[in-house]
């Protein structure tokens, strides 16, 4: 995904505000689990914030493209997975990287369950 620093993302500073980048990477992680993730999937589970790790490397200015990717790790623990973003610049340099800690809820008991095999699956290597 890209986004462009636009004025109502800048702290007073002069760049991205962190509570901004915190608003794409659940912007990346919604879009990215709903355009891999089985659709009974999505209709019967909901991922939230557990812990978030943000090293932020570079300055955002103004006017600036960013693009995001994303993976899931490799750390599954119970109802807890892990997913990291990489933001980088134009020029390719790394901005922001994050590490993000999810937890999976049952919609209809509205608890976290162990993440299913299944659920997973299609978001990790098979190598």
């Amino acid at each position: 995904m890209t986004f462009v620093a636009g004025p109502e993302h800048i702290d007073e500073l002069g760049h991205v505000n962190n509570a901004v980048w915190v608003q794409w990477m659940e912007q990346v992680a919604t879009t990215h689990w709903r355009s891999v993730a089985d659709p009974g999937h999505q209709d019967d589970y909901v991922w939230v914030v557990v812990r978030h790790e943000i090293d932020y490397l570079r300055a955002v200015l103004e006017g600036e493209t960013i693009t995001a990717r994303t993976w899931a790790g490799e750390n599954l623990k119970g109802a807890k997975f892990d997913r990291h973003i990489e933001f980088c610049g134009e020029d390719g340099k790394a901005r922001v990287r994050s590490r993000t800690d999810w937890a999976i809820i049952d919609k209809e008991s509205g608890r976290p369950i162990r993440v299913p095999a299944e659920v997973i699956a299609p978001f990790v290597s098979s190598e």
